[in-house]
């Protein structure tokens, strides 16, 4: 199998990564050089890869194409590219419809689906969502991970609103420890014992026998404790609202592309 990345990326770096740790049947990797460093650096480390020398040689080489380009210039480099009959086709261009992809890619080809891979699949963590269920894409994602396929594009646009949530999580992390900075305690040993704290309470949501989120809430707080405190004033200031109507405008934002 030979796979190419048009968009050499945060996004393709960790998937390169993953791909070429977990997979070591891949015949050749191919990346697209607009970004010289990323590609570089994955060529030097990754025997199976190598930098194309357009997006054009990236499809050309490849029996599997990942479209990996932010989506306010995607049109502009998918429309102008050759694709063959026989490509597998997987975008992880965010918000982009699976009609509209069709539409640039102007041709049939063997499969086209949409993924929403997280940095974490370069250490064979996390999810993978792919729409519609998509062979090639779950043999691919599946080691890096978990691949969670969909059938439905409702739920696949939901999860992948979920998604967003991840700058907001450390967000919240950079607010506790600058408030115990404020407090007399050095940030970097605020960072560490938050770090130790949600990564303890990650493994807890992987291990508890709790079937809801509300359920681990009730676990973690001591009625009339300090968790519970906490809470009940996020929730009195409007954060549970706020981070709806996040959700919200993610999810209107991704349904007008």
């Amino acid at each position: 199998m030979r796979l190419g990345f048009v968009g050499t990326g945060i996004i393709t770096d960790a998937i390169v990564t993953g791909l070429a740790t977990a997979r070591p049947d891949i015949g050749e990797i191919l990346v697209s050089p607009r970004n010289a460093e990323t590609a570089a650096r994955l060529a030097a480390r990754f025997p199976v890869v190598r930098v194309a020398a357009d997006n054009q040689a990236v499809l050309d080489g490849a029996d599997v194409v990942f479209l990996a380009i932010r989506p306010q210039i995607a049109e502009a480099v998918i429309r102008p590219l050759a694709f063959r009959p026989d490509h597998h086709v997987i975008s992880v261009v965010a918000t982009v419809q699976i009609e509209t992809l069709a539409d640039w890619i102007g041709g049939p080809v063997a499969g086209l689906c949409r993924a929403v891979p997280l940095p974490f699949v370069a250490s064979l963590s996390g999810p993978t969502l792919i729409f519609p269920p998509d062979r090639v894409a779950a043999g691919l994602f599946a080691p890096l991970g978990t691949a969670i396929e969909t059938d439905d594009i409702a739920p696949f646009d939901r999860l992948a609103t979920a998604s967003a949530l991840m700058g907001t999580y450390f967000g919240v992390l950079e607010t506790a420890a600058r408030w115990l900075e404020g407090n007399g305690v050095p940030y970097d040993q605020g960072k560490a014992y938050l770090t130790g704290l949600y990564s303890g309470l990650a493994h807890a949501m992987q291990t508890s026998p709790a079937e809801t989120f509300e359920e681990l809430r009730h676990e973690f707080s001591t009625r009339g404790g300090l968790n519970e405190q906490v809470f009940r004033v996020f929730v009195a200031h409007g954060g549970k609202t706020a981070l709806e109507d996040g959700l919200d405008a993610v999810l209107a934002r991704s349904m007008r592309s």
